[in-house]
């Protein structure tokens, strides 16, 4: 399967690339910024016949493409003025998910993000663990845009019942380098409560983006993707008495284990993740 990816240059992308080619798979890196070579093309996801142009062919690089991972955009809220982060994701996604339409490519899998739970939990969230029953409660403009992504994703499988698009919510995106941090957490238990003490690391994200190429159906689905566990040491019993004590606690949960719900995304795809921080400690 050959496999146009999108912010092939990014965090997650990276991973996402060099995991996706060890499995096999021909990937071709779009992005604004990346290294010139035979599975890279130079796009700017905003122009709409850039896309459709570097998804139908690009000399002799390629002859078209089988599906679409759509991870580019600018990845957070507060890094560009609402505005600009607006002009940017929405357009790009839109311009991604049209030219897969018209080219027929029935293969989507792109990030949508846990922001669209309610992050950063400044309104405590209905109930914890959170999951993907209830609807999405954007609070940023970044997250708005993630929100209009999954209803446009939503429209357009309406529009083409053959058509599969997957939107993967990741939670924050870690490499190992980064464990090195996460000890410190357990000092203020506020430093990272906006996401419920979660994270993903970024060769797990890479495994939820291979198993929605392979088994997502028809139609359009979205997944929490997470670590297995927390980013703290502190148990979950503790953390949430301290910061989130009105919120009622639908079932039990482990002492460390992940406060944003995966049961669904293990469920449908199979996903497992393998990796932890407390293996870098």
């Amino acid at each position: 399967m050959r496999i146009a990816l999108t912010g092939s240059s990014g965090k997650l992308g990276r991973v996402v690339a060099r995991e996706l080619r060890a499995n096999g798979y021909d990937v071709i890196g779009m992005d604004l910024n990346g290294a010139r070579g035979a599975d890279f093309v130079q796009v700017d996801l905003t122009d709409y016949g850039q896309v459709i142009d570097a998804f139908t062919a690009v000399g002799d690089r390629h002859d078209g493409i089988d599906a679409v991972v759509h991870l580019g955009a600018i990845p957070a809220p507060g890094i560009r003025s609402d505005v600009a982060t607006f002009h940017n994701n929405m357009p790009a996604t839109f311009n991604v998910f049209w030219a897969a339409v018209r080219l027929g490519i029935r293969r989507i899998v792109y990030a949508s993000s846990e922001t669209v739970l309610g992050l950063p939990f400044d309104v405590p969230p209905p109930y914890i663990p959170v999951d993907e029953e209830y609807p999405a409660r954007p609070e940023s403009v970044y997250s708005l845009v993630k929100t209009l992504e999954e209803q446009l994703a939503s429209e357009l499988v309406r529009w083409h019942p053959d058509l599969a698009i997957t939107a993967l919510r990741f939670s924050n995106v870690m490499d190992p380098e980064d464990y090195a941090a996460f000890p410190a957490f357990d000092r203020d238990a506020l430093l990272r409560k906006w996401n419920l003490w979660g994270y993903i690391d970024a060769r797990d994200g890479a495994q939820a983006v291979q198993l929605a190429l392979e088994k997502a159906a028809p139609g359009f689905d979205r997944f929490i993707i997470a670590a297995a566990d927390t980013v703290m040491s502190r148990p979950n019993a503790e953390l949430i008495a301290e910061v989130f004590p009105d919120v009622p606690v639908t079932r039990e949960v482990g002492p460390n284990e992940t406060l944003l719900s995966i049961e669904r995304a293990r469920r449908v795809l199979g996903f497992e993740p393998r990796h932890s921080w407390r293996d870098h400690e």
